[in-house]
């Protein structure tokens, strides 16, 4: 009886460390296949973009300016019509999107391009705001690949038929992307429980 325990109870360990590197795999392979480059992207009416790391300074992250500037490229390959900056404002110390905005605009978006949702905190936050308040159906996804099929993963499943288009254009440090992708793991786990839960963010109903 205790070896049978011990069995039942070392297999369900073994089970609860591999699902998500399992998980993570199979998001990465099945949501690939929505990947495109800027020149394959098939036209969309708008690109969310999802936020990143902005310095105090104001200045946006090796990784943010590359979405930033990725979205920038389709909107000048006539891609797509808008940019929906979407990223963390919880502060007023602290403003992801419209940090993205000035950046954009400096690269000679339009204005009235671009459109700010200051509470996506999470990508989770970012998807169900995407679909729930800006009434979205399709998109373009842009973020680096690591993150991309996790996004893909979430906007589908809330009701988003989204395509991804990877911004890494710089080179990152083999440290920096390490840790991405060990963040991931947990990440696509969770992304996995949101979907499952299907609650709305807890600023979904501001409509800031």
């Amino acid at each position: 009886m205790i070896r049978r325990l011990l069995l039942l109870l070392l297999i369900g360990a073994t089970l609860t460390v591999a699902f998500p590197f399992t998980w993570r795999g199979w998001v990465m392979w099945y949501y690939d296949r929505h990947s495109y480059t800027v020149d394959s992207a098939p036209a969309e009416r708008v690109a969310v973009v999802f936020g990143a790391r902005v310095y105090s300074n104001g200045r946006l992250s090796p990784m943010l300016m590359d979405r930033v500037e990725t979205a920038v490229q389709l909107f000048e390959a006539g891609k797509v019509d808008y940019l929906l900056m979407t990223g963390d404002n919880r502060s007023i110390y602290y403003n992801e999107p419209g940090a993205m905005r000035d950046y954009a605009l400096r690269r000679g978006v339009p204005a009235e391009a671009i459109l700010l949702d200051p509470a996506g905190n999470r990508t989770y936050d970012s998807c169900y705001r995407a679909r729930e308040l800006f009434g979205m159906e399709t998109a373009v996804l842009i973020t680096q690949q690591f993150h991309l099929s996790r996004a893909l993963f979430l906007c589908r499943a809330l009701g988003i038929e989204a395509i991804g288009v990877p911004a890494d254009i710089s080179n990152y440090s083999d440290v920096s992307l390490r840790w991405q992708h060990w963040r991931e793991l947990g990440a696509s786990t969770l992304a996995l429980w949101d979907v499952l839960r299907g609650l709305p963010p807890e600023e979904v109903d501001s409509k800031q």
